[in-house]
């Protein structure tokens, strides 16, 4: 079953924030716009080039009202650790979510037989349901600059309704507007 257009269920986690470990829920995401970024493991290969990226566009992110929660089954301890010995991950701002219950990752649908989160991205809007959702293999990296073209698009189709964002659309690129008048002239 697929989880889109779905509201994410309720839980609790620790994070590593701002140098401080910080407790975060689905009332911390609520209200915004937010990126659930779950990776395998800290201390891995291809983890720390996706934070070091996303980290490249938080601020743009922040400007457009998401926050970024990037979530493995590791504990918030390890991820501060992570963070004060990798030079890439230690320029992370956003909220290092510790899972190690796994709750978070399965009400995502997204741990593996392993125990370890798949490389799932899920966009959840302001009332807390799921708009975009994406998970790659294992070998791939995602990227952050197709990610904010995505939470563009997102967001303008809530805020324009009615309007649909065609493939490659671009903020200022001009969109479609479904009618019987559009079948087969595309």
């Amino acid at each position: 079953m697929s989880l889109l257009g779905t509201k994410i269920k309720p839980f609790q986690a620790t994070a590593y924030y701002n140098s401080e470990f910080v407790d975060v829920s689905e009332a911390t995401a609520s209200g915004k716009w937010s990126i659930f970024f779950f990776y395998p493991a800290d201390f891995t290969f291809v983890c720390p080039t996706e934070l070091s990226d996303l980290q490249d566009y938080y601020d743009e992110l922040k400007s457009l009202d998401v926050e970024v929660f990037a979530v493995s089954a590791d504990t918030h301890f390890v991820h501060k650790a992570w963070h004060d010995s990798s030079p890439q991950v230690g320029q992370v701002a956003f909220y290092l979510v510790g899972d190690p219950t796994g709750e978070l990752i399965e009400n995502f649908d997204n741990m593996r037989p392993t125990g370890m989160a798949d490389r799932g991205t899920f966009l959840v809007d302001p009332d807390g349901v799921i708009q975009f959702l994406e998970v790659t293999s294992e070998g791939m990296g995602r990227n952050a600059a197709e990610l904010v073209r995505k939470v563009r698009a997102a967001q303008h189709v809530r805020t324009n309704p009615g309007e649909v964002c065609p493939a490659k659309w671009v903020e200022g690129d001009a969109t479609l507007v479904p009618s019987i008048k559009l079948v087969g002239a595309l």
